[in-house]
């Protein structure tokens, strides 16, 4: 369930505990009942990836409730993540502060009385309204000026490498040692409302079907849109669908690999992330670059291989179990150089 933003005004009021009654209320929060806000990073694979941060606090904190903010973007992912009660929608701008946006999103914060806050990401204004909100335990990092923000701060964020490390420690006690294992990201799918999303789109049928993820975040991280295409073509001359999953932004992508495929191949992508993740549910496989359609698939549970050229597997693939990943056999000695853009203008990694 998402709550989305009231029309109201909002009031400018400040937290009404001081930082020493802020420090003595969050060393309560744990034998308490009150919820949790969890404030995950926004890109749709990170989103995914904090549902381990979830699954941890449910672990540690049956009794609590655990609610997460969330983007329009995002918000339909959170329908499909058990452990959660509610996502906050709320669209902040990422290059300025929008202090009356946040006001106001304290003023919906403090409605729900949470005990405890985590901020996964290390910016300030990121731990704002969690502040502003007066919630009694903030967590996060170290990061950006935030002694006053937050009031569980925690360091070492730089001595773990992976995100995945980075975020689960938030969610453990102060000073407790990582696991050996992550619990791994879950979205269940109802297959009732994947089947009716098959019909509502036409694409009733018994033929296997593979999912195509061509697009990602950086041009860097992409697979040449000519190698989609020939992989789509020979899935389609061998009988199986395939549908082309993405954002706006890669339908002129989607386009060509249609284009090239035949009638057998389908352009599905949509402004809605949850048309991806039902299309996802349906498919036999999925094939994706270092992208948030990965994760999405991986923690559905579908057959998925991965393509990584720029970033580390190691470092960014989904914990849940990959069917294969692909990487480049070439010795490229820029990579990984994890940028968006190849800096060198040769693209090897992902040739």
């Amino acid at each position: 369930m998402n709550l989305q933003p009231d029309q109201a005004g909002f009031r400018q009021s400040m937290p009404s505990q001081s930082p020493a009654e802020d420090g003595a209320a969050g060393e309560r929060a744990d034998a308490e009942t009150s919820p949790i806000l969890l404030v995950p990073y926004m890109w749709i694979g990170d989103f995914v990836r904090c549902h381990t941060v979830v699954r941890l606090l449910k672990a540690r904190w049956p009794q609590r409730d655990i609610d997460v903010l969330t983007t329009g973007l995002c918000a339909p992912l959170v329908d499909y993540m058990p452990g959660l009660r509610h996502g906050i929608v709320v669209d902040l701008p990422r290059k300025r502060l929008a202090l009356q946006a946040q006001f106001a999103l304290a003023r919906r914060l403090r409605e729900q009385n949470y005990g405890t806050a985590l901020v996964m990401l290390r910016t300030w204004k990121s731990a704002l309204a969690p502040y502003l909100a007066g919630i009694p335990q903030r967590i996060g990092f170290i990061g950006e000026g935030r002694l006053v923000l937050l009031n569980d701060l925690r360091r070492g964020e730089r001595q773990l490498p992976r995100m995945v490390d980075r975020c689960g420690a938030l969610a453990l006690p102060k000073g407790a040692s990582l696991p050996s294992e992550w619990p791994v990201p879950q979205l269940q799918v109802p297959k009732g409302e994947a089947e009716n999303w098959r019909i509502r789109n036409g694409l009733i049928g018994d033929r296997p079907v593979v999912a195509l993820a061509p697009g990602a975040v950086g041009a860097s991280k992409r697979w040449p849109v000519s190698a989609y295409a020939e992989v789509a073509r020979e899935l389609t001359s061998r009988g199986v669908a395939v549908w082309v999953l993405g954002s706006p932004n890669e339908s002129p992508l989607a386009a060509k690999i249609v284009n090239h495929a035949g009638p057998l191949a389908h352009d599905l992508t949509s402004p809605d992330l949850r048309n991806a993740i039902l299309a996802l549910k349906s498919a036999t496989a999925a094939i994706s670059n270092d992208s948030g359609l990965l994760h999405v698939a991986a923690a559905i549970g579908t057959p998925t291989i991965g393509i990584f050229g720029p970033t580390s597997a190691w470092h960014w693939a989904p914990l849940n179990p990959l069917a294969g990943v692909i990487e480049s056999m070439t010795d490229v000695p820029c990579r990984p150089c994890h940028k968006p853009v190849c800096r060198l203008l040769h693209h090897r990694c992902m040739g």
